[in-house]
């Protein structure tokens, strides 16, 4: 029988089992998705559907870099323990070495790559370590010009395109977008609704202050100014010199930061705050 897209996207998403672990459980089941979650349990396919529902938050960062060519993803778990566990280390590198070997557009697209073999190891690890575990995101990157790569610990990777300059500075960059945090390189790359955003915010803080519009206008300029530079990377004081920004720093070495991609952990990932105590009663009962 044919079995539909949405069922197997809905498999997945209770089960946290492989895109075609839960198509051919479904054929199997004749489209019945309950008989195939009670099937797939069974086999220990569908360990992880106790775990879909937790928040995998923790994790490491991972680059690879091969002359011009540089590969970066973020891979989580539920904890810190795991994180460090040579298990899910090991995982990590096959991740990394099947997105060197393939080239995928996303996620779903690097799980299936091989005959699936990162879905098959994936489903293994989560039965052996009981966690959620998945791959979240990665970025493969060619670059033209000197490519700096800074990885504070396993919880931040930074990849930077730079033109003109060498190598060292390159990294420097690299390490200051790392402790820093820009949005984006300068203001024209801004996106408009985070502008508009933090726009209202300002003039509705400015507004409590009872001054006339004219002084407001004026405060919320001076603040949207102000966040613009904190914001941006050429407008950030430099790490290593916080006398000069970012953007002197360039000038001076006649360098031009054209690119650059920032992963943290668990970045964007609303956390659950579990009670202490229904927790320790779920892992009493090997939930």
């Amino acid at each position: 029988m044919t079995i539909s897209a949405s069922l197997v996207k809905e498999l997945r998403e209770r089960t946290g089992a492989g895109m075609m672990d839960c198509k051919k459980a479904l054929q199997d089941a004749n489209g019945d998705i309950e008989q195939a979650i009670e099937e797939m349990r069974k086999s220990g396919a569908a360990k992880a559907a106790k775990k879909a529902g937790r928040v995998a938050a923790e994790g490491i960062i991972r680059i690879v870099q091969d002359g011009q060519s540089v590969n970066i993803c973020e891979i989580n778990c539920e904890t810190d323990f795991v994180a460090k566990d040579e298990n899910f280390n090991a995982f990590a590198q096959k991740v990394m070495s099947a997105l060197a070997a393939n080239e995928v557009a996303n996620v779903d697209e690097l799980m299936s790559a091989d005959g699936s073999v990162l879905e098959s190891a994936i489903q293994e690890l989560i039965s052996k370590i009981g966690e959620k575990i998945s791959v979240r995101r990665f970025t493969k990157a060619t670059l033209d010009n000197n490519v700096g790569v800074y990885q504070h610990g396993d919880r931040i990777g930074v990849v930077v395109d730079l033109e003109g300059g060498d190598d060292t500075l390159a990294k420097d960059i690299a390490m200051h977008i790392a402790a820093s945090k820009p949005v984006c390189v300068d203001e024209s790359e801004v996106p408009a609704e985070l502008l508009e955003k933090e726009k209202d915010i300002f003039i509705a803080q400015a507004q409590e202050s009872g001054k006339p519009a004219d002084i407001i206008e004026k405060m919320v300029a001076g603040r949207m100014q102000k966040y613009l530079k904190e914001i941006t990377l050429l407008g950030q004081p430099f790490v290593k010199d916080p006398d000069q920004t970012v953007e002197k720093l360039l000038k001076s070495a006649n360098a031009k930061v054209t690119s650059f991609i920032r992963y943290e952990v668990g970045e964007g990932i609303e956390k659950k705050v579990d009670n202490f105590a229904e927790e320790v009663m779920a892992q009493a009962k090997g939930e």
